[in-house]
């Protein structure tokens, strides 16, 4: 499947901000939370805001965006 540019400059924009952030709640939750506690629950949302966040940050440089993908109308 072809990745075809299906957002404009400002749906890239608000996803790599948004991708960014999720990547600094992802350090700051295993900095934080995980490393000192060791909880396993604590490295899974930290491994998850991180997956998330490198996705988003993914669909921001290739101007494609997954829900628009699959039919989905987003605002931006």
């Amino acid at each position: 499947m072809a990745l075809t540019c299906n957002i404009d400059a400002r749906g890239k924009r608000t996803r790599l901000i948004s991708g960014i952030l999720q990547l600094i709640v992802a350090v700051c939750v295993a900095a934080l939370w995980a490393w000192p506690t060791g909880f396993r629950l604590a490295w899974i949302i930290a491994s998850a805001l991180a997956i998330g966040g490198a996705f988003t940050v993914f669909e921001a440089r290739a101007g494609w965006c997954v829900l628009r993908a699959m039919g989905m109308k987003t605002r931006i």
